[in-house]
């Protein structure tokens, strides 16, 4: 545990730049001045099994068609992220946090190019921010600068996947500030400015797949993975990035909870909006983001062939959240509506999960064997109100989408779990026809 403490504050160094090494080396005065740190290892190992699935487009390059595929199908054994965790504290006043994902193979995007290695948060707060569905101890604000996920965003996470709504709206974070008002102990205000995420496109079950990577000049895949079946998202800078157009948002809540936090509900409203640029480099991709990717492909057709009807440079997201906890139980819900260039979709999500506390029977180590159990479903849903060009190589962007995600999360010690879950993932055809890309996963997971 002294090497992993020593690592993590050499990690935390180079992450953040202001770790104080002092309480890292001396803990005891560290204690005794207020400091708090703690510094974690997470790896997770993956079995997939993915749908072999393959669509016509009406797309062609010199008269050959081009197809939407699944991304990897068949059955497949892989290691898909190892997470460096650090957290400095003084109490209420000052929290540094850093999170950086190494293979980070389900995030990148394109999955072969993207960057192996992400500096998924770093961020400095100044203040309290409570967790939701928990009340502030009094009013207050607190200030937080840095790497930063979306206030709207769903944390308390419990299974691998993702829902149609979290993938496309709010999954990753973005270099920007925060700040929150408590207004009481209940009523809250959160105002948010940050380079916003470029709009791009990846499947949503695992992995992303590969769209314009170098050595492919044309829609046409030539790789080990192939296109997926995408749709429409905020993707993700890898590490912290201003390309993209300033973004501003707002939210107001009300929150009640009993004084044990173990009981709460949490009502969000929220906006956020930009414009967005004619083009965003991403790496690992010769497409470029934002109103690049709505343009259609350079390929000599006229543009009202290949072009999606957008009339504006406007990006705006307007939604609600709820969170409910009751004991081991709890509720995550979701709505959204965008305005994407005058491209209108909207989207709602819903998860609930349990978790139980197992009677000790078994021991190994000293420790608990099967100490917990949780089952959790979620269900989402992407309607897409515009309409494809004629001439497109995604036609799933514009095509109406269910997702099930229902799985099991086993504690086997702690600090070491295993979650299944399957996901049916339905899409809608022009035509109303309706065809699946379903996928198994299975992640054990270890957190030192």
């Amino acid at each position: 545990m002294s090497l992993l403490r020593s690592l993590g504050g050499w990690c935390a160094v180079v992450w953040l730049g202001a770790v104080p090494c002092v309480a890292q080396a001396q803990e005891s005065p560290a204690e005794e001045s207020g400091w708090e740190h703690q510094f974690g290892l997470e790896v997770r190992a993956n079995y997939r099994r993915s749908d072999d699935n393959i669509f016509k487009t009406p797309f062609t390059i010199q008269g050959s068609p081009v197809f939407e595929e699944t991304v990897d199908p068949g059955n497949h054994y892989e290691v898909s992220d190892a997470t460096l965790f650090a957290d400095v504290s003084r109490g209420d006043l000052f929290t540094l946090h850093g999170k950086l994902d190494l293979i980070d193979l389900y995030d990148r995007n394109p999955t072969s190019t993207g960057q192996k290695a992400d500096i998924d948060e770093a961020w400095v707060r100044f203040g309290r921010e409570p967790e939701p569905a928990t009340l502030a101890p009094k009013s207050g604000v607190y200030l937080k600068l840095g790497k930063i996920p979306k206030f709207e965003r769903q944390d308390d996470r419990h299974l691998q996947s993702y829902g149609l709504v979290s993938t496309a709206f709010n999954r990753f974070e973005e270099t920007g500030a925060e700040m929150g008002f408590h207004l009481g102990r209940h009523l809250y205000l959160k105002v948010r400015g940050a380079f916003g995420n470029p709009v791009f496109l990846r499947d949503p079950n695992a992995l992303a797949g590969d769209n314009g990577t170098p050595g492919r000049r044309t829609p046409v895949p030539t790789g080990d993975l192939n296109s997926g079946i995408p749709i429409l998202y905020n993707a993700h800078f890898a590490n912290f990035n201003v390309d993209g157009k300033f973004e501003t948002g707002v939210g107001l809540g009300w929150r009640m909870a009993d004084e044990a936090g173990r009981n709460g509900l949490d009502v969000l409203g929220w906006w956020n909006e930009r414009k967005l640029a004619d083009s965003v480099k991403i790496h690992g991709t010769f497409y470029g983001g934002d109103l690049d990717i709505l343009n259609g492909p350079e390929v000599g057709l006229p543009l009202s062939d290949v072009s999606y009807p957008i009339t504006n440079d406007r990006k705006r997201e307007a939604g609600g959240n709820v969170w409910l906890y009751l004991g081991g139980f709890s509720f995550f819900g979701q709505y959204v509506d965008q305005d994407l260039a005058g491209l209108p979709r909207t989207g709602w999500e819903a998860e609930a999960a349990w978790r139980f506390d197992l009677p000790l029977v078994w021991g190994v180590a000293g420790r608990q064997l099967f100490p917990s159990i949780a089952p959790a479903v979620r269900y989402s849903t992407l309607d897409n109100h515009f309409r494809n060009p004629r001439m497109t190589p995604s036609p799933s962007f514009a095509w109406d989408w269910e997702k099930t995600d229902a799985g099991l999360r086993l504690g086997l010690i702690p600090g070491l779990d295993l979650t299944v879950e399957y996901a049916k993932n339905v899409f809608i055809l022009a035509s109303g026809a309706k065809r699946n890309n379903n996928e198994w996963l299975t992640t054990l997971g270890w957190r030192l």
